[in-house]
């Protein structure tokens, strides 16, 4: 009798831990960089592209940033947040030279940072001498 009972919870635990794995998901971003995207707008002709996936069991955000055409060298890049398109927010997430496209790498975000990103709350920017506020930047929004 002991044996089955044993049985029936290990099937009830296996259940639970399925059903949690099962709600875990991997959700797929992106976001155009470009000079107006910029807060202040730069005229800047540089343009990028940032793709990244955001796994929300582990809240690991990975991402691929490709550029061209900026004033020069990159010398900063972040992503921000919380803000909508048009206005400025601190740094969530600096990324650590080197800065050369395209940029690999990853993170893992707080609470709060999943939130903005979850929220399309967040974008990314890159900083060049000649823009030190931002030269070209990009809202992250859910990808198809």
């Amino acid at each position: 009798m002991r044996v089955s009972h044993f049985a029936a919870a290990i099937a009830a635990a296996t259940l639970v831990i399925s059903i949690g794995a099962a709600r875990a998901e991997t959700i797929k971003f992106k976001a155009d960089l470009t000079g107006p995207a910029e807060t202040p707008p730069t005229d800047s002709k540089g343009t990028g592209t940032l793709t990244a996936t955001y796994d929300t069991a582990t809240k690991a955000l990975a991402w691929t940033i490709d550029y061209s055409g900026l004033t020069g060298p990159a010398v900063a890049a972040h992503f921000h947040g919380p803000a909508p398109a048009g206005k400025a927010a601190p740094i969530e997430a600096p990324l650590q030279p080197p800065l050369e496209s395209p940029i690999k790498g990853s993170a893992t975000l707080t609470d709060a940072q999943a939130k903005d990103l979850m929220d399309g709350m967040m974008y990314f920017n890159i900083h060049t001498a000649a823009h030190k506020p931002g030269e070209i930047r990009g809202q992250l929004e859910k990808a198809m």
